[in-house]
């Protein structure tokens, strides 16, 4: 099929889609690519375009309601790729993964709404298949920072043992800069609809809820774990929230992959806050804090939305860049042999590392990936050694045996 664009950016006059303007902007100084903006409203799109300055003058703007079947369509027909932040998807996002499933047109976004991304498996992934179409969910701090983690040291285990890891945890390390307010609106969402929807609540307690066939009954630990010692790590842990999606995709992942880590593979996320009672207190904190979030998301959403940022706001570029964050994980083979790597991140989690994590992922269907067949892939299984190149060349991300 014949195209304008290599890349499309739907949703570009947002907090996060501005990032990635930017960043795009920077990065076509090493690597060339045809490009276009989208968003509905073409004041906004003008006002985007005349803030990016010079570098900007001959970049194309599509207006577009991607909830028109008619208009979504003409958009895909446009480009190779698409790339949206117009969440939360479970809302707005239906359409534009159905239009590129149908056209054949590649996609990927920032979604973290597993209870969404399993819906639109079981409505598309056949004419994806059909089409050509690769879409790939998940392509922000959830989850990719997750799932190639977990790819890496699972080469690393091969290379240097001979065989992959049985049972691998990731512990969030570090972090400076917090969840965005549009990872914590999605996340209000899909409380929501568990509590309208008690089988929806009960699909959400399974790790391999975006797994197919027998494998998704396995026995595996629930996604939040409890506060305890690891004693992999020596430290406590709590909860980390972002296991709830991260987790079903690195699953999702070794099922693409043929199950090459084995059928009774093992994952988790925590985060790992300190030794001693120090570490014992602030674990317990955290899971206190996490609580209450969920009890007020779940009783008084409103209210709640008063308090956390909303959609659309974020911290200050000086913020972003003072950001980062630093993964452990921890592989265990069926042998016995262990290993740890280190996966890092030069800007804060979920504005300026998620910006640059989405536009590499673009960029990698857009050039790098020529293949594999059409689909609904996750990064790690689709992208591989490509992304880690281009997000260790590019996007700031280091990945790293210790």
């Amino acid at each position: 099929m014949s195209t304008t664009f290599e890349l499309v950016l739907v949703g570009a006059t947002g907090f996060v889609g501005q990032i990635v303007c930017r960043y795009l902007l920077e990065h076509r100084a090493v690597e060339d690519f045809r490009w276009a903006i989208a968003g509905r409203s073409a004041d906004k799109l003008m006002a985007l375009k005349n803030s990016l300055g010079s570098a900007a003058q001959d970049l194309e703007l599509l207006v577009v309601d991607i909830t028109d079947a008619a208009q979504a369509q003409a958009l895909c027909e446009k480009t190779k790729v698409i790339m949206t932040t117009a969440g939360p998807y479970a809302l707005y996002g239906e359409m534009l993964v159905k239009t590129c499933a149908m056209t054949g047109t590649d996609y990927c976004d920032l979604t973290g709404e597993v209870q969404w991304i399993r819906r639109m498996l079981d409505r598309y992934e056949a004419i994806a298949q059909d089409s050509g179409a690769r879409i790939v969910h998940c392509c922000g701090f959830d989850s990719i920072p997750s799932d190639l983690g977990v790819f890496y040291l699972q080469q690393q285990a091969q290379k240097q043992f001979g065989e992959y890891c049985t049972t691998v945890k990731m512990r969030l390390k570090d972090i400076r800069g917090g969840i965005s307010g549009g990872t914590l609106a999605s996340g209000i969402n899909l409380l929501q609809e568990a509590i309208a929807d008690p089988a929806l609540k009960t699909a959400l307690g399974n790790p391999y809820i975006l797994c197919d066939g027998a494998e998704a009954q396995r026995n595996h630990p629930a996604t939040l774990m409890p506060v305890q010692i690891d004693y992999s790590f020596g430290e406590w842990l709590t909860p980390f929230v972002m296991a709830g999606i991260n987790v079903p995709i690195v699953l999702r992942s070794n099922a693409l992959q043929g199950w090459q880590y084995g059928q009774d593979f093992r994952y988790s996320e925590a985060i790992l806050t300190g030794t001693n009672v120090s570490g014992c207190l602030k674990a317990y904190g955290l899971k206190f804090a996490l609580d209450v979030f969920v009890g007020a998301a779940a009783i008084a959403p409103n209210l709640l939305k008063k308090f956390i940022p909303a959609p659309g706001e974020g911290p200050s570029e000086t913020e972003q860049e003072q950001g980062f964050y630093d993964l452990r994980f921890w592989g265990e083979t069926a042998s016995g042999k262990t290993m740890v790597i280190q996966v890092t991140g030069d800007r804060d989690p979920g504005y300026g590392s998620t910006a640059k994590l989405l536009a590499q992922a673009g960029l990698c269907l857009a050039k790098d990936i020529t293949d594999q067949k059409g689909g609904f892939w996750t990064p790690a299984s689709l992208c591989q050694e490509h992304l880690i190149q281009r997000l260790s060349q590019f996007a700031g991300l280091t990945f790293q045996p210790l």
